[in-house]
């Protein structure tokens, strides 16, 4: 997929407003080859997926020998709309508490008092963090109105086919 091709599905109002999420699944292989889906908070840059872990977070390795995953954003909603994204993480280990992981995680409904507890209780727990950044190589967009998963567009093609015959 052509960067042209990424940059038009990632720039259309839904994928934006996926993107705009808290969590994205994050999955990758294991050091010992079984795969891996973990929830974790992003933020969008406009060009980048960040997520930001501790400095001795398991899946740190694991990307270390794989650094290649698979992404997916999603909606808890019937039709569900999905935004799937593939790239390469690049790890960067960063001191004290990385600006990303401030703000992914400054949508979480707080209060102002929580807020500068749960700030107060992060900056006295970690003095460096990993941010795990993915550049998107390869996107897709589901929203079952207008966009398929491939398998069911092919199903549908058949199935007009038919009609037709």
């Amino acid at each position: 997929m052509d960067q042209n091709e990424i940059t038009e599905i990632l720039n259309r109002p839904l994928s934006q407003e996926l993107l705009a999420r808290d969590l994205t699944r994050l999955a990758y292989v294991a050091t010992d080859g079984t795969p891996r889906n973990i929830p974790i908070a992003f933020t969008w840059n406009g060009a980048e997926i960040v997520m930001c872990t501790s400095t001795n977070a398991p899946k740190l390795r694991s990307l270390r020998a794989n650094p290649m995953v698979a992404l997916t954003i999603d909606t808890e909603v019937h039709p569900p709309k999905i935004l799937l994204i593939r790239g390469r993480a690049e790890l960067d280990l960063v001191e004290g508490i990385p600006d990303e992981y401030l703000q992914m995680n400054g949508s979480y409904q707080m209060t102002p008092e929580q807020r500068a507890e749960w700030e107060a209780e992060v900056r006295s727990l970690y003095d460096g963090m990993v941010r795990i950044v993915v550049t998107p190589t390869w996107a897709k967009l589901i929203d079952f109105e207008t966009t398929l998963p491939s398998a069911v567009e092919e199903l549908v093609r058949r199935r007009e086919e038919r009609a037709r015959a």
